[in-house]
């Protein structure tokens, strides 16, 4: 990676406070998060229930960030308009959740959003090579879908490679984003490895510190990730 290069930190409302989400969400944009990244599960293709287009609608006039949506969830392509109208910018598709992924991946960009696709740790990335030029992020997933909170798998380090190196080759622009298990520790090899942007929920909502000092923390270590060369 260009050592010049800024990554990109997307909260995960997954582990916000719900009682006062307004709040935890305008403390992230003010700690300076350059996304929200918010989880749609349906309990089907991940055991958890969690959101759906009422939490984007009620969050867009919240907050001036864009909002990527991690659609987890069967048959992704029979809601994406109703999260269009919710207000959604991004919505993230997986690989393993979709018939037809370069047809869902061309519907999600003729509604006008952005679109991108996941893969599972257990997912070859050759599944997803056809499409590379054709979407606009790229996300790794570093631990199995479905909760906040589990550890990074370490293995998955020379995935986020082996992705990186995938979209040069394809000359894409891409972003490759990394999501599961961030933490303060672990988000320097992440950058190092090619990430562009990092998915942080309990690194970033706890209640150890607050949300402008663990943003504060994410940042640092991610400066430790560029290369000085």
């Amino acid at each position: 990676m260009e050592s010049d290069r800024r990554v990109k930190i997307a909260p995960s409302i997954l582990s916000a406070d719900f009682a006062r989400l307004g709040e935890q969400v305008a403390e992230a944009e003010q700690a300076g998060a350059d996304c929200l990244h918010i989880d749609v599960m349906d309990g089907q293709f991940v055991p958890p229930i969690t959101f759906g287009p009422v939490i984007v609608e009620a969050i867009r006039p919240k907050t001036s960030l864009p909002l990527e949506i991690h659609m987890m969830v069967i048959s992704p392509e029979n809601h994406f308009r109703q999260l269009k109208d919710a207000g959604a910018d991004r919505l993230i598709i997986h690989e393993e959740a979709t018939a037809h992924l370069h047809l869902s991946v061309g519907q999600i960009r003729e509604l006008g959003m952005e679109p991108g696709v996941a893969v599972n740790p257990g997912t070859s990335l050759s599944l997803v090579e056809e499409v590379v030029s054709e979407i606009d992020l790229l996300l790794i997933m570093t631990v199995n879908p479905g909760w906040g909170g589990q550890p990074f798998i370490p293995s998955m380090l020379d995935k986020v490679s082996r992705a990186r190196a995938c979209l040069d080759r394809a000359e894409s622009s891409a972003t490759l984003e990394v999501d599961g298990g961030i933490k303060s520790d672990n988000a320097a090899s992440v950058v190092r490895a090619g990430a562009d942007q990092l998915v942080a929920g309990s690194a970033v909502y706890n209640d150890s510190v607050s949300v402008a000092e663990a943003m504060g923390q994410l940042r640092s270590a991610v400066s430790c990730g560029y290369d000085p060369k």
